[in-house]
């Protein structure tokens, strides 16, 4: 049970993270869901570094649950990006949500696999400090 407050905290501040960037950014009803792209390459790039550093010796599980789980998941937005693709097309602007499609999946993947590096890195550079000592 005490999980689920972690993951419900996190929750909640992931969601109003997303939405202060969404209120930040114009609309995707106005062209390109630009917001959406953002909030998903950041996440992207923030969960393949964080589940690397996260390492269970210096974090709680119930930490891992409320970041990991509860603030990034409830931060990035899967049905969001597929409904900006839906409607993209419905409207007729297929160059876009194609464009919109494929530089989302790229995105998060060269960033999700930027933030593993940048977390390797930190964790050789930490042990080869404490190495020195």
């Amino acid at each position: 049970m005490k999980e689920l407050a972690y993951i419900g905290a996190g929750g909640f501040l992931g969601t109003l993270t997303r939405y202060t960037i969404q209120l930040m950014i114009p609309s995707a009803n106005a062209g390109f869901p630009w917001a959406v792209l953002l909030i998903n390459a950041i996440g992207s790039l923030f969960l393949g570094w964080f589940f690397t550093v996260a390492i269970p010796e210096k974090i709680t599980p119930h930490l891992r649950l409320a970041i990991g789980t509860g603030f990034t998941g409830a931060f990035t937005t899967f049905s969001t990006f597929t409904l900006d693709i839906v409607r993209l097309s419905e409207s007729g602007e297929w160059i876009k949500a194609v464009a919109y499609l494929l530089l989302s999946v790229l995105a998060g993947l060269v960033l999700c696999a930027l933030g593993i590096k940048l977390g390797n890195r930190m964790l050789s550079i930490s042990s080869e400090e404490g190495d020195a000592r």
